[in-house]
């Protein structure tokens, strides 16, 4: 298969679908419950993270490296990340529409976060880490750098464990259309400001 085209993923994702790949074939998902992180004072920084931050481990960049940071999202042994959805991505990136926020050291990229961004609303959609603590550094820095965007909804598709220690949770889809819609209308704003 091709990329999927920008008009289809970013249409999907005003519906509140997302695609994921499963042994070479795309497929769409619309979870019943859907996962959010708080960008109000409801977003929680554990402590021994807000320790470690004070100490500024990595250099934090946005959008300097969007395909590395998807290639290594995607090293895992059972991944959603194949060569179609990244290159739909980096052109979804190359459109001003995805972002990454990247956690740098002088040994090269160590973990990072990447994403949709449309009107108010940023579609979180994979991290990783190569050293301690690496994703959850980007995941405050992402949460800083959408407030200071006015962005209201941050979707994190599913809830885990590792989200729900930064306030994470879970809402019924019904809910969560509501919340895109109005995250949705302010867009042209904000959707391709980097």
């Amino acid at each position: 298969m091709e990329q999927i085209p920008p008009h289809v993923l970013l249409g999907a994702y005003t519906e509140g679908a997302f695609p994921m790949a499963e042994e070479g074939e795309v497929l769409w998902f619309s979870p019943l419950m859907r996962g959010m992180i708080p960008l109000d004072e409801n977003f929680h920084v554990p402590h021994g993270l807000e320790r470690r931050l004070r100490n500024n481990p990595f250099e934090i960049r946005i959008d300097t490296a969007f395909r590395q940071v998807m290639e290594n999202c995607g090293q895992r042994e059972e991944t959603w990340i194949d060569p179609v959805i990244i290159d739909s991505y980096c052109e979804l990136h190359d459109l001003g529409f995805a972002h990454s926020v990247e956690c740098w050291d002088e040994e090269g990229l160590q973990g990072g976060l990447y994403g949709v961004s449309l009107g108010k609303a940023f579609f979180g959609e994979s991290m990783f880490s190569k050293k301690t603590d690496a994703s959850k550094v980007a995941l405050v820095h992402l949460v800083e750098w959408l407030r200071r965007r006015g962005v209201i909804l941050l979707d994190t598709q599913w809830m885990t464990d590792h989200l729900r220690q930064f306030g994470g949770v879970e809402i019924p889809r019904e809910e969560y259309l509501k919340l895109l819609d109005e995250a949705l209308q302010e867009m042209g704003e904000s959707d391709q400001e980097s």
